[in-house]
């Protein structure tokens, strides 16, 4: 008897990975890309930024799925109403659907996202040192882009995003209403599981 419960046991161990495995209902991604404000932050003219981001996603239907990651993006300024050789660091959770469908005929598919971002704001002198922080709040995003396969379960996706965040900044008892709203251009590697 008990040879056959270990039998049966060491049989699920196998057979579970596999068939979940083969369902590739799980994506993780790693993004990176550039960054370009949309309008005056503030009177402040930022220069092009840079960022990274990581993401889950869990496919629930044939081609939905929610997706959960962490991000952070860096924007420069020579001047700001901040002082000058000023960097202001987006950081914080992002959330959301993603909706893939294949492209007919052919290996692609096209990628649309829309969520929101629970993010904070980190004002950085010169020296690195933290000079405000504007405390996490919601903002939204878009997204749209092409999956590319490169191996079975290895995807390219160059993308294009729309992300706007409303935040309230304190520098020298001042506070100061923000809008960081930009377009990022980037390209992610993703693997299904």
């Amino acid at each position: 008897m008990k040879k056959e419960i270990l039998t049966i046991i060491i049989l699920i161990i196998i057979w579970i990975p596999y068939n979940l495995s083969a369902q590739e209902r799980w994506n993780l991604e790693f993004r990176s890309g550039a960054s370009f404000s949309t309008e005056n932050f503030r009177n402040t003219d930022m220069q092009t930024g840079f960022g990274f981001e990581c993401t889950i996603a869990y496919r629930f239907m044939p081609h939905l799925a929610v997706y959960a990651g962490w991000g952070w993006n860096k924007f420069s300024a020579d001047n700001s109403f901040a002082g000058a050789n000023i960097d202001f660091e987006e950081t914080g959770y992002t959330f959301g659907f993603q909706f893939v469908h294949p492209i007919s005929e052919t290996s692609l598919s096209y990628l649309i996202r829309a969520g929101g971002i629970f993010n904070h704001i980190e004002v950085e002198n010169a020296d690195g040192q933290i000079i405000s922080d504007s405390g996490h709040g919601i903002g939204w995003q878009i997204d749209a882009g092409i999956v590319i396969p490169i191996f079975d379960r290895l995807h390219l996706m160059p993308g294009v995003r729309y992300r706007s965040l409303y935040r309230d900044i304190e520098i020298s008892n001042q506070i100061t209403s923000v809008k960081l709203n930009y377009v990022s251009v980037g390209l992610g590697l993703a693997m299904s599981f």
